[in-house]
């Protein structure tokens, strides 16, 4: 009949302020955040909501929800922001930790979406784009779905589409400073993730 007990961990905000800092402290919860968001449809904590909860220390509420993975990282919600809290950083940075701490996404596609994004940076130092949705198609094992449905002539006719007009291309354009990002990448890996 008894809710479980609320587990605060003390350290939480801490632990997040040094890898950024996100200024999350400064937060009044003006909701300027959340009333700017265009994704808050398909989150079940508002920006505001994950930062109250971070501020009173609810690591696993906060890892485990969808809203770190819904979040587009667009910046809209830092901009809006009175205090300059760096808030699309932090849900980077939740997202980053959630996987560290072996926290199963809420949204296991996002989490394949994000490995694709960064190996195709690790490769080529930069996204190509040609080879981001069949990598992760692979990836995600939609690629099956796909070919069963036939829904893979819309992204077919999309893709060649996209193609004519140069908005991607066949092969890849590598960065001259791959290593230098590559070494980037790799410190972030041992700082933050394992992907």
């Amino acid at each position: 009949m008894f809710k479980e007990s609320l587990q605060i961990d003390f350290e939480f905000i801490e632990d997040l302020e040094k890898i950024g800092p996100f200024q999350t402290g400064a937060c009044f919860q003006c909701r300027k955040c959340s009333n700017g968001c265009p994704v808050t449809f398909a989150m079940d904590l508002h920006p505001n909501e994950v930062i109250r909860m971070v501020l009173l220390g609810q690591r696993a509420a906060v890892l485990s929800c969808r809203t770190i993975w819904v979040c587009a990282s667009c910046e809209t919600c830092t901009t809006r922001c009175p205090n300059n809290i760096k808030i699309a950083e932090l849900m980077d940075c939740l997202k980053e930790m959630s996987v560290k701490e072996g926290v199963p996404s809420a949204i296991p596609e996002i989490l394949t979406l994000h490995k694709t994004f960064l190996s195709s940076i690790n490769r080529y130092g930069r996204v190509f784009e040609g080879g981001l949705l069949p990598e992760y198609f692979i990836r995600s094992k939609q690629l099956i779905s796909k070919l069963m449905t036939g829904s893979w002539r819309g992204d077919l006719t999309l893709g060649i589409k996209l193609l004519i007009k140069g908005r991607v291309s066949l092969f890849p354009k590598m960065i001259k400073g791959r290593s230098e990002v590559r070494k980037i990448l790799s410190n972030s890996k041992k700082s933050k993730i394992k992907s």
